[in-house]
């Protein structure tokens, strides 16, 4: 009898829209028809051990002197300018020539304030390496029951 779950009408439904949101991502009608490259994202990895947390940010063809980072307490946030040059040439004839100027911006929060002074920064090959410090005594603590 522990196996029993309850029944929920609608655990399907958002199962289904779950796998529609991850699989449609990223497809848009504009660059189907226009054929131009889509919005940049950043795509972000995160780990934890016990003294410091590791971002990993791809930014491929970001100029470093493009990247802010600022940390504020547990928040974490990274933007750069993103610029793109395409040119198609047919001899010396120009077919088709476009350009993309926009920024991309990802703000994470952290579960424990970093240590600012202690933080470092490091981009190459298109990957932007954060090293950031835990805040001594500014872990969570467990609470005795009373």
């Amino acid at each position: 009898m522990s196996n029993i779950t309850p029944f929920g009408a609608f655990n399907e439904v958002s199962r289904f829209n779950s796998f529609n949101d991850d699989f449609f991502r990223g497809l848009s009608l504009s660059p189907l028809f226009l054929n131009l490259p889509s919005q940049p994202q950043m795509r972000m990895d995160v780990t934890e051990d016990d003294k410091a947390f590791t971002v990993k940010a791809e930014l491929p063809g970001v100029v470093k002197e493009d990247i802010k980072v600022s940390v504020d307490g547990d928040q974490v946030s990274i933007s750069a300018q993103v610029r793109k040059d395409k040119e198609e040439k047919k001899g010396n004839q120009v077919i088709r020539s476009e350009r993309y100027l926009g920024s991309i911006s990802r703000s994470i929060s952290l579960g424990q304030k970093v240590n600012e002074d202690k933080a470092q920064a490091k981009y190459e090959n298109g990957v932007l390496v954060l090293t950031l410090p835990k805040r001594p005594g500014a872990g969570a603590r467990q609470l005795a029951v009373g």
